[in-house]
C-alpha cells in the first residue's frame, strides 16, 4: 500500500526537500538507536530464560506463561521492537517526490 502526502511550504520546494529530508535521517537514526537499546534488552531477558522473545511472546499470547513484572516488561520490550522494525522500514522506503 502506497500513502502519499502533499506538503507545501512558502520558501520554496528545494528548501522544504531538504528540511524533509533532513527530518527523515535524523527518525532512522533515533530509531536505529532504539532499536539496538531495545535489541540488547531483548537479549538479556532471552539469556536469562533461555528462551527467544518470539517463542516467550508466543507461549505469553496464548496464556502458558506466568504474568509478572518481568514478563510484562519483556513483552513490552518485544512490541517496542515490532513497532520500531514496522517504523524503520516504513520511513526507509519512503521517498520525496519532484
Amino acid at each position: 500500500m502506497t500513502t502519499q502526502v502533499i506538503v507545501t511550504a512558502p520558501t520554496g520546494p528545494i528548501a522544504l526537500r531538504s528540511l524533509l529530508e533532513a527530518a527523515m535521517s535524523v527518525q532512522l537514526r533515533v530509531i536505529k538507536t532504539g532499536l539496538r537499546r531495545t535489541e540488547r534488552r531483548l537479549q538479556n531477558f532471552e539469556s536469562q530464560y533461555n528462551m527467544s522473545s518470539e517463542e516467550f511472546y508466543q507461549r505469553l499470547t496464548q496464556d502458558r506463561i506466568e504474568e509478572t513484572l518481568d514478563t510484562m516488561e519483556w513483552a513490552g520490550e518485544y512490541q517496542t521492537l515490532l513497532r520500531l522494525r514496522q517504523q524503520h522500514e516504513m520511513l526507509k522506503e519512503a521517498r520525496i517526490a519532484d
